[in-house]
């Protein structure tokens, strides 16, 4: 799908503000609502758009400990990475799973109510999963940038 200026302006519109009716798109982005409604559609059918959600405060919700784990496997054969993903997409902890070149296998970020718990869930669902050889555990101290897409970059 090819994106002109009017689907880069929606979508920047859209990245910031993800309930926005369609009468204050078009005045953002210089459209009739139904052609932005068209368009909207359009993105979402081509997948360009993936879904909608909340952003959730963790720490409204007391999960104030961020960790990145970083993840090295015994073996990368396909079968153990597939095994260890299908165990991982299982934990409800972790809230991003990346697939790394380098040295470690696989990053994943996890949110925990505080060190303890953080503890608790190392050793009940990390250390678990399957083919593991060794977990680095980092734990954040603050978010300094949490952005969205640069469609200003593209």
């Amino acid at each position: 799908m090819t994106l002109d200026k009017f689907d880069l302006a929606i979508l920047r519109a859209l990245s910031t503000n993800g309930r926005i009716s369609h009468v204050e798109l078009g005045r953002q982005v210089g459209l009739s609502p139904t052609a932005c409604a068209r368009r909207q559609q359009a993105l979402e059918e081509a997948g360009v758009i993936a879904g909608y959600q909340a952003e959730i405060a963790p720490a409204k919700l007391g999960l104030t400990t961020t960790v990145v784990v970083r993840i090295t496997l015994e073996k990368q054969s396909e079968e153990a990475l597939a095994r260890f993903e299908e165990a991982v997409r299982k934990c409800p902890s972790i809230v991003r799973c990346l697939l790394m070149s380098g040295s470690d296998d696989y990053t994943v970020t996890v949110l925990a109510r505080d060190i303890a718990d953080y503890e608790r869930i190392h050793k009940m669902q990390l250390s678990r999963l399957p083919g593991v050889a060794r977990l680095q555990s980092s734990f954040a101290m603050r978010a300094v940038i949490n952005r969205a897409i640069p469609i200003e970059a593209l």
